[in-house]
């Protein structure tokens, strides 16, 4: 079955939209600041200016001790008229500055013999207490017929109010064009930022994306696919990439081992039923052949319980052999002691003559040997290695059993001058159940060799080829190995 990751959208909730819109919010955040502490500072700034000459021009008033009857008649007044009035008679409805005077009763005096105009009027109007204009100095905002403007005012010796205003729409104006320059440079701003955002993001999110493809193909059953480098890889991208390329280097792994052993638990299985549906066979014939009094002759008995014997002595030597396997396999704690390794060696030796007195053999292993390891362990490699020349090989076949120190290791071969094996039957020598030719034996004798040099830690390896016999070669670490 196939399985393939979901698509990953492109859309509002996608990881770079989110990143682009982050920053859009951020720098249109910070837009707005600038521009709303920028009018704010210019606003200060212009309306101080507008102030500081409402109170030039109130206090050059206040402070000269005139009366109304003084400033009608003083010569300085057609100076006053000549700067003040006719800005205020224009065409303008509503002119830059407004000078009024306003009696005690409150109405709109005449100055300079012209009579009030609108805005003078609408200036006396916007207070109905000018004295407390007076009293305060601090000039105000005010709208005159829709305008804004600045006002102040000062009382005159005599009483009358003199209201002074300025006109600040050129200030609302300048603010106005100004946030209107801003808005449009910063939506400039934002969308360079948009299109920069989106650039980037796409190529640091590449890497991202060849994760997602490369775990779509191994979903897919691709166990081969990494993920790439990219070229201008990100310190935590590229960390994250090594980290997925080793968890997937390990994942491939696994599976492989799992095939393996699956395929390998298989063929044990079926070998097992093999071998010991033999001997059951055997067993079950004799036992049908006696049930139905066949076997009336003594020596027929005889033979046929020596054989359902031997068979079972047979099944016994081959599930001792499995549960061994199934022990090694387990990883069981060994019992380390100093083992003299030579003296091992000898021993098998003189087994081996025993057993085959004709057979020449060959011992090259003086004095001690002394290596960290499990006596029995070390008596059963050399007894099935011992068993395995013996049982594949003519009795006439020389065969030399040495042990030597090498390097900080300690090797243990025994070679014989038999037939050897083919590459392809010695790329096998260590299987569970195999037997080189179909030949006697379980099968299993090399294999057991095989686990308990695992686990001590060793390794073992095979020289062989047609017509040049088989040496096998144990390497043992001279120190215990480290428990897993």
């Amino acid at each position: 079955m196939k399985f393939r990751l979901p698509n990953c959208e492109r859309g509002a909730h996608s990881l770079r939209a989110k990143l682009t819109l982050a920053n859009l919010a951020l720098l249109a955040l910070g837009i707005v600041m600038a521009t709303a502490v920028s009018l704010m500072g210019m606003r200060h700034y212009l309306l101080a200016q507008v102030d500081t000459e409402l109170t030039k021009s109130r206090d050059s008033l206040g402070g000269s001790q005139l009366t109304m009857q003084q400033l009608n008649t003083l010569s300085t007044l057609a100076g006053i008229g000549d700067h003040l009035i006719p800005k205020q008679m224009g065409d303008s409805p509503n002119p830059d500055t407004v000078f009024a005077a306003v009696g005690a009763q409150g109405k709109v005096l005449t100055v300079a013999g012209f009579e009030p105009t609108a805005s003078q009027r609408a200036l006396a109007a916007a207070f109905h207490d000018p004295a407390t204009l007076a009293a305060d100095g601090t000039p105000r905002d005010i709208s005159l017929r829709g305008d804004p403007y600045r006002a102040t005012g000062t009382r005159l010796a005599d009483g009358t109010y003199i209201l002074i205003a300025a006109s600040t729409g050129g200030l609302h104006q300048g603010m106005a064009k100004a946030l209107k320059l801003d808005l449009a440079f910063g939506t400039l701003l934002l969308v360079l930022l948009a299109a920069l955002t989106m650039m980037s993001v796409r190529r640091r999110m590449r890497p991202l994306e060849d994760m997602v493809e490369t775990s779509t193909a191994i979903a897919e059953g691709d166990l081969t696919r990494r993920v790439p480098s990219s070229h201008h890889p990100t310190q935590e991208v590229e960390q994250l990439r090594v980290a997925l390329n080793s968890m997937l280097h390990q994942v491939e792994s696994a599976y492989r081992t799992r095939e393996r052993t699956a395929a390998q638990l298989r063929r044990f299985v079926a070998d097992a039923s093999h071998e010991l549906r033999t001997p059951l066979s055997a067993i079950r014939g004799y036992l049908q052949l006696y049930d139905k009094g066949m076997l009336t002759e003594p020596d027929e008995r005889k033979r046929a319980w020596d054989r359902m014997n031997a068979e079972a002595d047979r099944m016994g030597h081959l599930v001792d052999e499995l549960l061994m396997l199934a022990r090694l396999d387990q990883q069981p704690e060994l019992r380390l002691r100093n083992v003299d390794l030579s003296r091992l060696v000898r021993d098998a030796a003189e087994d081996l003559r025993v057993q085959q007195p004709e057979r020449p053999v060959t011992v090259g292993a003086d004095g001690s040997l002394l290596v960290r390891a499990d006596e029995s362990g070390m008596r059963q490699i050399l007894g099935n290695l011992v068993t395995n020349v013996r049982t594949h090989t003519p009795a006439d076949v020389p065969v030399r059993l040495g042990v030597e120190r090498e390097d900080g290791v300690v090797r243990l071969c025994v070679a014989d001058q038999g037939p050897g094996l083919g590459q392809d039957d010695a790329a096998r020598i260590f299987d569970r159940f195999f037997r080189a030719g179909g030949g006697a034996g379980s099968g299993l004798g090399l294999a057991i060799v095989q686990g308990v040099v695992l686990a001590h830690g060793g390794d073992v390896a095979v020289r062989t080829a047609p017509g040049e016999g088989l040496a096998v070669t144990v390497t043992l670490p001279t120190r215990a190995p480290v428990p897993s």
